[in-house]
């Protein structure tokens, strides 16, 4: 398991609650994390749960997958996070717990570390404590930061995406998030290119769905990627942008070249819509990509 090159992955987790009344682990930063330790980054993931039957689930499954438990957080004040998940039209709805044990992550409970790269998202950041406590994290350990955008109505603030953009190297949002955020010129690769611009980001990557993803550079380069023809059958598409992101900081630590890394990525995220939810608890599920990609776990 490497220690070196380690990710800090800071954010919400939670369990997703389906229709049909099924739970499934959840939150993006989790999920991001998940995917990492079975790919053999042994990430800190940084997060706080209740003193509540859910924590003690998320605890127990994060020991028998092998990750490190020492960002994980107690609080005995505070339900652990949850996600009421409507599927409309193919595309998930959320309806998600306020002021929960996430929201309230405490700095000084934090462990010290090195990281090579610092991953966080937007919902982490409504909460005060938990905006706070990252803030001083994030000048703590000076690493490469990676912003994965997730505008989920009513929990942000133009404000607050602001300065998180702002410190941002690579960003990753999705078309629809674009839309909103970027200028209303109508054409993708040109509202892209002016908020990679505007906010003076390394590396801007932008989901496309089923239509794949664009990745622009400071440089001036642009990568476009497509999904590839043998896509599996959509389950759902909870946790796709997730897996996407966990192969693009994948290939960040791992100096992968580029159009590589989001190939990769789009390939991952296209086998993750083929299950119900965002985390696979079978590492078989995994040994293609560790194959394919000549991953060491030692």
């Amino acid at each position: 398991m490497h220690t070196e090159n380690r990710p800090v992955i800071y954010g919400e987790v939670l369990f997703d609650i389906f229709p049909d009344g099924s739970t499934v682990l959840g939150g993006a930063p989790f999920n991001v994390a998940w995917h990492l330790q079975a790919f053999g980054r042994n990430p800190l993931f940084i997060s706080r749960v209740g003193n509540d039957s859910l924590g003690r689930d998320i605890r127990n499954s994060m020991q028998e997958w092998g990750m490190d438990t020492s960002g994980l957080q107690l609080d005995s004040s505070r339900p652990t996070g949850t996600v009421e998940v409507r599927i409309k039209g193919g595309e998930p709805e959320f309806e998600i717990l306020n002021d929960c044990a996430y929201d309230n992550i405490e700095v000084e409970s934090i462990p010290s570390i090195e990281a090579a790269l610092l991953y966080h998202g937007t919902l982490i950041l409504r909460n005060k404590t938990s905006a706070a406590t990252f803030s001083r994290l994030r000048d703590r350990i000076q690493s490469p930061l990676f912003l994965d955008v997730n505008l989920r109505a009513p929990w942000w603030t133009k404000n607050t995406l602001d300065d998180s953009m702002h410190g941002a190297d690579i960003v990753k949002l999705n078309e629809d998030e674009l839309a909103i955020l970027g200028p209303a010129s109508g054409e993708l690769k040109t509202g892209a290119k002016q908020l990679l611009e505007e906010y003076e980001i390394e590396q801007l990557i932008v989901t496309r769905g089923e239509h794949g993803a664009i990745v622009l550079e400071a440089s001036g380069s642009v990568f476009e990627i497509r999904p590839g023809a043998r896509a599996p059958k959509v389950i759902d598409t909870v946790g796709a942008g997730d897996a996407f992101s966990s192969t693009a900081i994948l290939g960040k630590l791992l100096r992968w070249p580029v159009r590589e890394t989001m190939e990769r990525a789009q390939q991952f995220a296209s086998a993750v819509v083929g299950i119900r939810g965002a985390v696979v608890k079978d590492m078989n599920f995994y040994q293609p990509f560790i194959k394919d990609w000549k991953l060491s776990h030692s």
